[in-house]
């Protein structure tokens, strides 16, 4: 068997001459001339310890003493190679590792422990150096000369080259096992007791002993230091404080006291009052919050400090990467709302102000990338995050038109469906979510309550929106004030619509794709490639390399199943949904109108989406797939509306009703009063008239023909002659369009009832 130097191996057993114990021994070096192993037993030689002499110990001593040293080592062994090679084929003797503790591979901080250090490794330099280690013991039969050399070349002690001669010995030879062990001085985190008839409190005098001593009297201390017993006292109180957030430590100091130092208690009237304690028979502030930080852990410390759940979210070590068993882009989309921090205006009329908005993000949880998003006005369910769903999918084209504005592509390709989506628990647990998961979407998963931490890359998102607007636009909160009331804004200062503020959100998300700085996403094969670090990127980088999730969902699909469901009324001229008109050439060209005038007005189903009045979708009776009808140019609302904001103004005019007639009946009152006045001054003129009048009458077509020559005359004069045919004329076209209206109206009676 081949032992080098600073190899350690163990005897299982006596060797069979007896001259080796069993144990662990150290090789100084192997000399094959001689066929001895020079080597150095390290585990303490048990059959040369002698009987300690000397009076009996104590059972119990007054004073504890400090643990003492290990043993000094180091005497040479010159064994004998052929029988270490019989025992190593006997399997009696086995190569070990001694391992040293982590304390000796830290970077030495303190200037002392440098200079010792460096003092040691001056001193043991020969010890260290294996020729001359091995010719000096060959030459001394020893290790005394390069002793006298360290001693002469460092200027130390005999024993302290001893010592050190010990601890490589022990710990093998090499640098390292010299660093000083001052961080066992002072013995940091042990306890000292100061039990009776033990160790005595440690510290300075207090001023009263000061001044006692000083006349050459010694006085005990009025506080008694911390003994095992208070220390075991205050722990079992401090455990038995029953609150999930541990209370200040004044307050806890208090509770300590009450539960574990008052001791005695008197009867008063039948109950029991305790009997405050007596000063010295309790530990002080200072000593139990001692206790408390030293016997604690740290961390220990910290969960007290806070909620279970405060904890796991802001505090807890990180255990994985969030897109930890995501396979790739589109497989995981997280998607999360919040209320923006942005007053809105109405583009209904902009001088009402519809406030905050509610703001979903959809978040590729593989490339960071955000895949979609949707504002509205309505609050958070799992309605509108459908909506956002279909705004993630949807055709670029398609939702620059719902929109109003021209659509950024900064992902490709364009996202689909995911395969696992991860929602809030409410939106999880709804059934209109199960039976859309059934029908689109594979997995389903959600975070625990009040964990956002588990989607922290969505609430991220969220906060880089707000910065993003913050200060920068009319009407923006500051959104950094904790509390709520704190928050600095001005609504009336807000310009942007629903519209507006979407478009907005729309660059914002899309320069976010383009440029985020995702460099600590980028390994050494996406390097390789030239991959830019951003969330684009990535998702390109992922579908191009395969492991991208794509599904193939037909629109007509995204759309029954993501947007909202209702039903319109097939009308006379147009099919009618929430009072507006909405047309398609199909719907003419089928005559769904003629039909719905002729044999009366039916419902159909029809999807919209909330973000547009534009258009709705229904299904194609005689066709394929969804027929997708525009809204009409004479229809109520204009097609740059959302419905949040058309509801707001139906509302609006529904409040306005009690107003309305109120000013209707006050002019028609009014009214009546000047009728009124004009009928009573007629009849008092005819009663005078008729009153003044004698002799003979002119007839009626006399009188006629006399008044319309008298206005003729006023406006410039015309013959009497031409006066009279023109009102024969006026007569017979009067004759003549009450005939036909008479006929009309015989034409709309038979259609009615046919």
């Amino acid at each position: 068997m081949e032992l080098m130097h600073n190899q350690a191996f163990r005897l299982l057993q006596d060797s069979p001459t007896g001259g080796y114990a069993d144990g662990i021994y150290r090789v100084i070096f192997t000399e094959k001339v001689l066929g001895k192993v020079v080597t150095v037993k390290i585990d303490g030689d048990k059959t040369s310890a002698k009987k300690a002499g000397g009076r009996m110990k104590l059972l119990a001593p007054k004073r504890p003493r400090k643990k003492s040293p290990p043993p000094l080592i180091g005497e040479l062994m010159w064994m004998n190679q052929h029988e270490l090679d019989r025992m190593h084929n006997a399997k009696l003797l086995h190569t070990v590792d001694v391992e040293r503790e982590p304390v000796f591979y830290k970077k030495l901080e303190s200037d002392v422990d440098k200079r010792y250090y460096d003092q040691r490794v001056c001193a043991m330099s020969g010890f260290l150096d294996l020729d001359l280690l091995k010719e000096s013991i060959l030459v001394y039969q020893g290790i005394g000369g390069l002793v006298r050399e360290a001693m002469a070349r460092s200027e130390v002690s005999r024993s302290f080259i001893y010592k050190q001669w010990s601890t490589l010995c022990r710990l093998g030879f090499s640098e390292i096992s010299l660093r000083p062990r001052f961080d066992r001085c002072g013995a940091s985190g042990v306890h000292r007791p100061c039990d009776p008839e033990g160790r005595k409190k440690a510290g300075r005098k207090t001023a009263k002993q000061r001044v006692a001593r000083a006349h050459g009297i010694n006085l005990a201390p009025d506080q008694l230091g911390m003994s095992a017993e208070w220390r075991a006292q205050i722990m079992a109180a401090d455990r038995s404080i029953k609150t999930k957030v541990k209370p200040s430590m004044r307050k806890r100091y208090t509770l300590i006291l009450e539960s574990g130092f008052v001791k005695k208690y008197e009867s008063k009237n039948g109950s029991m009052t305790p009997i405050d304690p007596t000063m010295g028979t309790y530990p002080n502030f200072q000593q139990t919050k001692r206790v408390l930080e030293i016997d604690i852990p740290r961390l220990q410390r910290l969960r007290d400090s806070t909620t279970s759940g405060h904890y796991k979210r802001s505090l807890r070590g990180l255990t994985a990467r969030n897109w930890k068993g995501v396979s790739g882009p589109g497989h995981t989309w997280a998607i999360d709302s919040t209320v923006a921090d942005m007053y809105l205006r109405s583009s209904v009329n902009r001088a009402w102000i519809v406030g905050r908005p509610i703001v979903y993000i959809i978040v590729d949880v593989w490339s960071t990338a955000v895949v979609g998003f949707y504002v509205c006005l309505t609050g958070p369910s799992w309605a509108t995050a459908k909506v956002s769903l279909f705004n993630a999918v949807a055709a670029p084209q398609l939702y620059g038109d719902l929109w109003g504005f021209e659509s950024i592509q900064s992902l490709y390709p364009v996202p689909t469906l995911c395969y696992q989506l991860m929602c809030d628990r409410g939106e999880y647990l709804s059934k209109a979510a199960s039976l859309t998961a059934l029908k689109l979407i594979p997995s389903m998963a959600y975070a625990p309550p009040y964990r956002p931490d588990l989607k922290g890359l969505v609430e991220v998102l969220h906060r880089i929106e707000k910065d993003a607007q913050f200060l920068f636009y009319p009407g923006a909160m500051d959104h950094r004030r904790k509390e709520f009331d704190l928050r600095k804004s001005n609504p009336s200062e807000c310009i942007w619509t629903v519209r507006e503020y979407t478009h907005f959100l729309h660059v914002l998300f899309s320069e976010y794709n383009l440029t985020a700085d995702r460099f600590h996403r980028v390994d050494a094969h996406m390097a390789a490639e030239g991959v830019i670090p951003s969330p684009a990127a990535l998702w390109c980088w992922g579908h191009a390399m395969g492991i991208g999730v794509q599904r193939s969902v037909p629109q007509a699909d995204l759309i029954t199943e993501l947007l909202e469901s209702d039903t319109a009324r097939v009308g006379k001229s147009s099919v009618i949904f929430s009072g507006n008109d909405y047309q398609s050439k199909v719907i003419q060209a089928e005559d769904w109108t003629t039909y719905a005038r002729n044999f009366g007005s039916q419902e159909i189903p029809m999807n919209y989406h909330p973000g547009s009045v534009s258009r709705i979708w229904t299904p194609n009776k005689n066709g394929q797939g969804l027929l997708e009808l525009q809204i009409s140019d004479q229809a109520r609302a204009s097609s740059e509306l959302t419905f949040d904001e058309w509801k707001e103004s139906i509302v609006f005019g529904q409040m306005q009703l009690a107003n309305i007639g109120h000013e209707r009946a006050m002019l028609r009152v009014q009214s009546n009063r000047v009728k009124d006045k004009i009928k009573y001054d007629a009849q008092r003129l005819t009663d005078e008239a008729l009153a003044r009048s004698h002799g003979i009458q002119p007839s009626m077509t006399e009188a006629r023909i006399m008044e319309v020559a008298s206005m003729a005359g006023l406006s410039g004069g015309a013959s009497e002659i031409q006066t009279t045919e023109k009102l024969r004329d006026e007569a017979m076209d009067a004759h003549h369009e009450m005939m036909k209206s008479i006929i009309h109206f015989a034409d709309d009676e038979v259609d009615d009832h046919a």
